[in-house]
């Protein structure tokens, strides 16, 4: 199971969002020119992910709960997200350079391939995305902000 703290930003009617922060392994990671995780990051919000997760316990703002999700979910969509636009992609091209013998064409198919694959990838991940397994799942829940309170002296 894959763990990842995240903070409660509101909760209503049993939907809970939640902010969840960035590694920040990946800024001081010395592989960040050739890592696909970082330039992805790099494309999305600076630091954070916003998600919303069902909870039927009522959560405070500012109250930190663990989520998890498994394994198996997780390689199963990078599976699928990587490999279904490159299978496409060798496909039609070898298709294409069968059919008409040009390096051209053989291009042309790649890239139809390659687009075809991640079209066909989106709508696989929408069917696969309404499975339980695949949606993260709420492990424990911190105590609100306010629940302690430290006096000194």
């Amino acid at each position: 199971m894959m763990r990842e703290w995240a903070t409660v930003v509101s909760w209503h009617n049993g939907v809970a969002t939640l902010h969840s922060e960035m590694k920040t392994s990946c800024s001081g990671c010395s592989a960040r020119k050739g890592c696909g995780s970082h330039m992805l990051n790099k494309l999305g919000p600076k630091n954070a992910h916003v998600m919303k997760i069902a909870s039927a316990e009522p959560l405070a703002p500012g109250q930190r709960i663990e989520l998890g999700i498994e394994e198996k979910s997780l390689l199963s969509s990078a599976l699928l997200v990587y490999m279904t636009p490159l299978l496409g992609l060798f496909i039609v091209a070898g298709l294409f350079q069968m059919l008409f013998h040009s390096d051209l064409a053989a291009a042309a198919g790649a890239l139809l391939g390659g687009i075809g694959g991640f079209i066909i990838a989106k709508g696989i991940s929408g069917y696969l995305g309404k499975s339980a397994s695949f949606h993260p799942v709420i492990l424990s829940v911190a105590l609100p902000p306010d629940a302690l309170r430290v006096e000194t002296d």
